[in-house]
């Protein structure tokens, strides 16, 4: 009986999506479209929201109109920021699944980052 609750538990362990942490991204946030999110940082870009998926991920809702503050418009009334997420991701897909918190920083804390490439 032990070693068929030990099977059962590595069975269950093996075959759970991978592990999702709380992790701190800092970057270009680019919303060039209409329903079209993501962030690009020093690992690369991020997806959240891509048109025709309405929703993004939860706490897409946590993130204020950034046209209010330091930022670039590109399209219109779209375009990107600087911006810092504590949030967790899909790394296998390139995806943000969560939103934790957000904070808009300053244009020139990403124009002076070398790490970061351009937004444009």
């Amino acid at each position: 009986m032990k070693n068929l609750a030990a099977a059962l538990l590595l069975s269950l362990t093996m075959t759970a999506g991978p592990a999702l942490a709380e992790e701190t991204r800092c970057g270009w946030l680019q919303n060039p479209t209409p329903g079209n999110w993501w962030l690009t940082d020093n690992k690369g870009m991020w997806v959240m929201r891509s048109q025709g998926d309405e929703d993004g991920p939860p706490g897409m809702d946590i993130i204020p109109d950034i046209s209010e503050r330091d930022y670039v418009a590109t399209n219109g009334s779209y375009g990107y920021a600087c911006a810092c997420m504590s949030v967790e991701t899909d790394s296998a897909e390139g995806k943000i699944t969560e939103i934790l918190s957000f904070r808009q920083l300053a244009l020139s804390k990403c124009e002076n980052d070398a790490a970061l490439p351009s937004p444009e």
